[in-house]
């Protein structure tokens, strides 16, 4: 089960599909493999990136069951929905086919922290032992969880283990967290997203690792131990070297097409698709993927 000790890189996994656009089974396993070959200590699946809203809710099922079989790692799952039934519902399912927990992200209906704490209250009251994971990503929600209304959730519900930190800037909002735990407050796990475009000042402000779906969890998983272990110089020149890639993959509304394309040409899926609606990539597009990736690995051959 998932608790608050958890640190080092949750791979946001994507879901794989065939040229047709139907769920592609196979590259599930293979997927999963391949995240647990290059360093990821835990995965999570469902989630924004995966393309949870596109999926009915057997291949929901489905996704959930074929990953928590093959995988060594802790799997977490996102049962983000409108409704606290579905979210219920959907959890249970996770946790019957062997998840560790799952995560939550707010409603863009919550405008105040009032509102805030009470969703999240009535979230723990309904998952019962369930532990699980508050995804804060305004960016997208379109929800703003001040660091004082994180602390009261923290307080209020024991089974809130994890904090999936995507708030943009944010640096301030980990110190803030840590310093609160330093003084006596529970402290609970940080992983980190968007993308790892800050992973090495999240690491250095006190995060415990990643979240994210970069195509490379290699670089996630070399930035966090070498930071864990003290050699900020290492994990700068590691992170430098995945930077440019980091960025462009990280564009809105692009980032998953581009990752998807870059995980296909790894072996790690069999198809890039991005179910409709969603974009297709050019030809321009792919030429500069391409020439990243060539810089890329001339910077990381450089390092050894």
């Amino acid at each position: 089960m998932l608790d608050e000790t958890a640190k080092g890189v949750f791979t946001i996994a994507a879901t794989p599909f065939l040229p047709d656009g139907t769920l592609d089974e196979a590259s599930l396993d293979r997927m999963t493999g391949f995240y647990m070959e290059k360093g990821a200590t835990g995965l999570t699946i469902l989630g924004m990136m995966g393309e949870a809203g596109k999926l009915s809710a057997d291949e929901s099922e489905r996704v959930i069951g074929k990953i928590c079989a093959r995988a060594d790692v802790p799997v977490i799952v996102g049962v983000s929905a409108p409704g606290f039934a579905a979210i219920e519902a959907l959890s249970k399912v996770a946790m019957d086919k062997g998840a560790a927990g799952v995560m939550v992200a707010p409603p863009s209906t919550l405008k105040t922290d009032g509102q805030i704490i009470g969703y999240f209250k009535t979230v723990a009251e309904r998952l019962g032992e369930i532990p699980w994971v508050l995804q804060d990503f305004p960016l997208v929600t379109n929800v703003l969880i001040d660091p004082g209304v994180i602390l009261k959730i923290v307080e209020d519900c024991p089974t809130m283990v994890m904090l999936k930190h995507e708030d943009w800037p944010g640096l301030e909002k980990i110190s803030t967290l840590r310093a609160a735990s330093d003084a006596g407050a529970r402290r609970i796990s940080i992983l980190c997203g968007s993308g790892g475009q800050f992973l090495l000042e999240e690491m250095i402000r006190g995060a415990d690792g990643a979240m994210t779906g970069f195509a490379y969890p290699e670089m996630m998983r070399d930035v966090v131990r070498l930071v864990s272990q003290g050699d900020e110089t290492a994990a700068r020149d590691v992170f430098d070297a995945y930077l440019p890639l980091v960025r462009y993959e990280s564009q809105p509304g692009l980032g998953l097409a581009v990752r998807k394309y870059i995980l296909a040409k790894r072996g790690a899926i069999a198809h890039d698709t991005v179910r409709a609606p969603g974009p297709k990539l050019t030809a321009a597009t792919i030429a500069e993927i391409e020439t990243l990736i060539a810089r890329q690995n001339a910077r990381l051959a450089a390092l050894t």
